[in-house]
């Protein structure tokens, strides 16, 4: 029976980040994965594969849109579908390759195979168990679906079989207008597919600033995405090549039905919890089916902790990784720790949508008084010249103090924006150190100098 001080479940973000800040604090470390390659969802058919078909559809838009008035004359590239999935599993295997080579630099043990607890203390992969001072559980989340909705991966399918259908589909009828639902969409609209996204709700990417999300559908509209909202969808009818999807419109319960090719369900995630053993073990969920922990990422059993999709909040890789992190430092015995107030959140299609903080909504809601500093990226010299005018920026702040609650960006590069707020506000910067900053020019980052610069006596440029 092997022995570790630690071992880790799961190897996505949260778990394989785990495992390796483990393994550099001196602990014995193992890490369990039942794919056949390291990196959980993300990496395999998340974050990572969509972030190379964006790119690839994006690069094929600027071509067909942008480049005749940038005098680059010619034949605008036509599409070879299966070029394009392999280039995007070539990206995959780059960065699963990576996460093993890491965890050899760092003697983590990957003991292949799906793990349950028998108990405290041991964890059994297959026919073995192991025995652990402690056991982090990162098992993250899956795709969840909806009444009526039959997933095959075919016609119907999630974000996994979005990822390799066979041929671009003529029509796709997108179920859930979140993050997943509009980047997939997306891609697929610049590729040439008659998109139409149905949501429950009367507005998209529900959570964010309001009005982001109008401007967001907005400019997804004018791109060519359709959109049915405040719509409950019934049930979905699909045979080996065509799928029709019958909804219901709120305000006046009409029934309706939309003719398909390929029906993408992006309604949301749920935990992956299941074989693990909770029930048996006694470790508290909730009704949801997130693990509950405390403040040092504990659950109620002695020496089980949990991270990532598991648990309670945004589920990002990122956010994962941040509790990865920290839950290591406590099992080792240092101070873990991770500020939820600023956990950046990007969308990546064109143009990119990130926040981080409080947005007017809930600040309204907390009855605070703030400020809005507001900048347009029609007045930034930059985007102009690189067709990316759309959107603006918008930093909240204290309206005594000053300091920033929180920021909504809209725009070009808006993802790797976001992070100057981000590291301002983990400062707790005011607006005014944020517009006293020295910005390069010309730059995307002036439009966040401007909005901090609004949130005073106001911007130059507009």
């Amino acid at each position: 029976m092997s022995q570790y001080d630690v071992i880790v479940i799961g190897a996505g973000p949260g778990g394989y980040v785990c495992a390796i800040r483990c393994a550099q604090l001196g602990l014995k470390t193992a890490v369990v994965e039942g794919r056949e390659t390291l990196g959980g969802t993300c990496l395999n058919v998340g974050c990572i594969p969509s972030k190379a078909l964006l790119h690839a559809s994006h690069s094929l838009h600027e071509a067909q849109h942008n480049f005749a008035k940038m005098g680059l004359k010619g034949k605008s590239p036509s599409v070879d579908w299966k070029q394009m999935l392999a280039y995007k599993d070539d990206v995959i295997d780059g960065n699963t390759k990576g996460i093993e080579f890491l965890f050899k630099k760092n003697k983590i043990d990957w003991l292949k195979g799906w793990g349950s607890i028998p108990e405290a203390g041991k964890v059994k992969v297959g026919d073995e168990v192991h025995e652990a001072k402690n056991i982090i559980i990162a098992s993250g989340s899956e795709p969840s679906s909806l009444p009526g909705v039959e997933v095959d991966e075919k016609v119907v399918v999630t974000s996994t079989g979005a990822l390799e259908l066979g041929k671009i589909p003529k029509k796709m009828v997108v179920i859930g207008a979140g993050v997943i639902g509009l980047e997939l969409g997306s891609v697929y609209q610049r590729l040439g597919t008659e998109v139409t996204v149905i949501e429950f709700l009367n507005v998209v990417t529900p959570g964010m600033d309001g009005e982001v999300q109008k401007t967001f559908q907005r400019i997804l509209k004018k791109q060519g995405l359709k959109f049915i909202m405040g719509a409950a969808v019934q049930k979905t009818d699909a045979t080996k090549t065509k799928a029709k999807v019958t909804y219901k419109l709120r305000k006046d319960d009409s029934e309706h039905v939309l003719d398909a090719d390929v029906v993408l369900v992006a309604t949301g995630r749920r935990p992956y919890t299941e074989g693990l053993g909770l029930d048996a073990l006694g470790i508290e969920t909730t009704k949801g089916g997130q693990i509950k922990v405390g403040k040092d990422w504990q659950t109620n059993v002695p020496g089980i902790y949990a991270i990532g999709d598991a648990i309670d909040g945004p589920m990002l890789a990122h956010k994962a990784e941040d509790e990865g992190m920290a839950a290591a430092e406590q099992v080792a015995g240092k101070h873990g720790h991770v500020n939820y107030g600023v956990i950046p959140g990007v969308i990546y299609t064109a143009p990119e949508v990130a926040n981080v903080g409080e947005t007017e909504e809930t600040l309204k809601e907390q009855g605070r008084a703030y400020k809005v500093g507001k900048f347009m990226f029609m007045g930034n010299g930059r985007a102009k010249a690189n067709f990316a005018s759309d959107g603006f920026v918008k930093i909240l702040a204290d309206k005594e103090t000053d300091r920033i609650l929180g920021a909504h960006i809209i725009g070009p590069a808006a993802g790797e924006l976001i992070h100057e707020v981000c590291v301002a506000m983990e400062f707790g910067a005011a607006a005014e150190d944020l517009a006293l900053t020295c910005h390069a020019h010309p730059t995307y980052s002036e439009a966040v100098r401007e909005a901090a610069l609004a949130c005073g006596d106001g911007p130059i440029h507009s």
